[in-house]
């Protein structure tokens, strides 16, 4: 078997997983370009086959065993995406594979991981519990197992985006890779590096769950004591140590970013691109704000769409809160007919639209203090909401803003 890592290696395995994979060639992005100063261009994995990247670490891993290996039955741990390129490979070879998989990981990844072929085992609250219980599965069963991240040859097929970004975009100057375990940045930031040392690869990390932002300051791998954020894909507590010493040699820069961030990147996708992108494939995306540099070409990896719609909805409402596109106002009325008429009248009179209303008479034992009226609004954003406020006031209405829900 050719040595992990090596130029060969990659080569190796870009040649292999093209046996499985979809092409994602790169998109350019005018919104995110004129946003950044950068040419931005996205290589979009959430497009791919099991909608995301990981199916090509699995199959090249997969492809390296030996029959008796993979005849033992394999087992992995996943938040999701490389629970269903396990299941997918290994169906490929016809070998049966068992996911021990978080009781957080939402319900679209679990469905089409058995989907696949897989049997999904629910295990633990976070990756790592997962991942402690799926090893202890492999020893009483004699499983093979196939770790997400933590192995040079699922590197390695990870790594094969670097391949196919470089060979379409030569002169690339950055490439923005999220991080969980580090599988991913290894791959691309190792091979990037081995293709032109002169390309920058910076990782991404959720503020809440930046292990490997914490291993690198320490100088070694280091577990958190919590990894807690939206981006459940990459809410990993310990970087992989096998991997960690290419991601020191190798990776340029961490940027960390907020789940708020993410929030807002989700619907600069749909409505820019008409793209669903998961959480943690925003975290580029929502990184292209924070780049110190203009004038390059930035190619940022969105690793994965499998996103429920549960959580897409969730997102949905959070993105249009935050950008003031829905608010909600409480005013007391006198209680009198025609006075919720001039409310709509107001409101409509600056093109403010009414979503929903609650009139309460019952908010003052004494009615004529007046009763509540809440109005939920949608607006262009924060300059329209503030309009609609001031027309409200000047009509005398003393609206108060209040917590929006959809």
């Amino acid at each position: 078997m050719t040595e992990m890592l090596t130029l060969d290696a990659f080569e190796e395995a870009s040649a292999k997983v093209q046996e499985v994979t979809q092409k994602t060639g790169l998109i350019e992005s005018p919104h995110f370009s004129a946003q950044t100063g950068n040419k931005v261009f996205f290589k979009p994995e959430n497009m791919q086959r099991t909608g995301a990247y990981k199916v090509r670490g699995a199959y090249y891993k997969i492809s390296t065993l030996t029959d008796e290996e993979r005849e033992r039955g394999l087992i992995t741990a996943s938040a999701g995406n490389h629970a269903q390129g396990v299941a997918f490979a290994a169906s490929r070879y016809g070998a049966k594979a068992t996911i021990v998989m978080p009781t957080t990981t939402p319900l679209i990844k679990v469905e089409r991981t058995q989907h696949y072929g897989g049997t999904a085992v629910l295990h633990g609250d976070v990756y790592d519990e997962a991942c402690e219980y799926a090893m202890q599965l492999a020893e009483e069963n004699g499983y093979t197992f196939i770790h997400p991240f933590n192995d040079p040859a699922v590197a390695t097929g990870q790594g094969t985006i670097a391949m196919e970004i470089v060979k379409e975009l030569p002169l690339v100057d950055y490439i923005l890779v999220p991080i969980g375990g580090g599988g991913l940045a290894t791959g691309v930031s190792t091979l990037a590096k081995l293709l032109n040392p002169h390309i920058k690869v910076i990782g991404i990390e959720p503020a809440n769950a930046a292990c490997m932002k914490a291993s690198l300051e320490a100088g070694h791998v280091v577990k958190l004591p919590s990894a807690n954020t939206i981006a459940d894909g990459t809410a990993v507590l310990e970087p992989g140590d096998k991997i960690f010493p290419y991601i020191q040699q190798n990776l340029d820069d961490i940027i960390t970013v907020e789940d708020d961030e993410l929030i807002s990147a989700f619907l600069d996708m749909v409505e820019n691109h008409k793209m669903i992108v998961e959480n943690s494939g925003l975290l580029t995306v929502a990184a292209l704000k924070h780049l110190p540099f203009t004038g390059k070409k930035v190619v940022s990896i969105l690793s994965g769409g499998n996103m429920d719609v549960i959580t897409m909805s969730s997102v949905i409402q959070h993105g249009l809160i935050q950008r003031d596109r829905v608010f909600t106002v409480s005013t007391l009325l006198p209680d009198r007919p025609g006075e919720l008429v001039r409310v709509a009248q107001t409101i409509a009179s600056m093109n403010g639209n009414v979503i929903r209303l609650d009139h309460n008479q019952f908010v003052n034992t004494n009615r004529n203090e007046g009763v509540e009226l809440r109005v939920t609004i949608e607006a262009y954003g924060t300059d329209h909401k503030n309009q609609i406020v001031a027309a409200l006031e000047a009509a005398g209405f003393r609206p108060k803003l209040i917590q929006a829900h959809l």
